[in-house]
C-alpha cells in the first residue's frame, strides 16, 4: 500500500472523530509563524497550539520568501494577527548546499536550468533569522507595528531559543 493510501485511511478515521468543524477562520490566537518544513518540528506540539490558534506557514528552511510575505500579508490584513514568528532550526539542510550546488544538481539530474531560482540557503543559522525578520520588517505591505519574534529550534532537545 502506498503511504498516500496509509494517509487516506488515517483521514477516514480523523473524520469519524472529528468535532472542530466550527471553528471561526481568524486564528484566535492572533499569530502567525514560518516554520521550517521539515518533518522532524511538530509546530503545534512545540508551540502549545490546538486546532484553530494560529497559522503556521512552512517552506524549506522557514524562511521568509515572497510567499511567506504573501501568506503574513493576508494573515494580518484580513485574518486578523497581531504577532509574527520565525523559527529555524538546529542541523537544517538549508546549510548544507548553496544556489550554485543545487542549480548543477538540477543541470545534471534533470537537464533543467534553474538559474532565475533562489533557494533561499544560509551558512549561519541566527543570521538567517535576523535577515528573516528584517525582510518581514522592511516590507511595505505589512504593519510596522506587528511585534516579529525569531527563534532556532533544537531538534535534539525540542526547546526553543530566541534570536535577537
Amino acid at each position: 500500500m502506498s503511504e498516500t493510501a496509509t494517509m487516506l485511511e488515517a483521514n477516514a478515521a480523523y473524520v469519524d472523530g472529528f468535532s472542530e468543524g466550527n471553528k471561526p477562520m481568524p486564528p484566535a490566537r492572533g499569530v502567525a509563524a514560518v516554520v521550517c518544513m521539515d518533518a522532524r518540528i511538530h509546530p503545534s506540539e512545540m508551540l502549545g497550539l490546538t486546532l484553530g490558534d494560529a497559522h503556521v506557514i512552512r517552506n524549506a528552511g522557514g524562511r521568509v520568501s515572497d510567499d511567506a510575505i504573501r501568506s503574513l500579508i493576508i494573515s494580518s490584513t484580513l485574518l486578523g494577527t497581531k504577532e509574527f514568528l520565525v523559527v529555524h532550526h538546529t542541523d537544517c539542510g538549508m546549510l548544507t548546499f548553496s544556489n550554485d550546488d543545487l542549480r548543477g544538481i538540477l543541470a545534471e539530474r534533470r537537464g533543467s536550468d534553474a538559474g532565475d531560482i533562489d533557494f533561499l540557503p544560509f551558512g549561519d543559522l541566527e543570521q538567517s533569522v535576523r535577515d528573516d525578520i528584517a525582510t518581514i520588517r522592511a516590507s511595505d505591505h505589512l504593519d510596522q507595528s506587528i511585534p516579529v519574534r525569531g527563534f532556532i529550534y533544537d531538534v535534539d532537545t525540542g526547546a526553543l531559543h530566541e534570536v535577537n
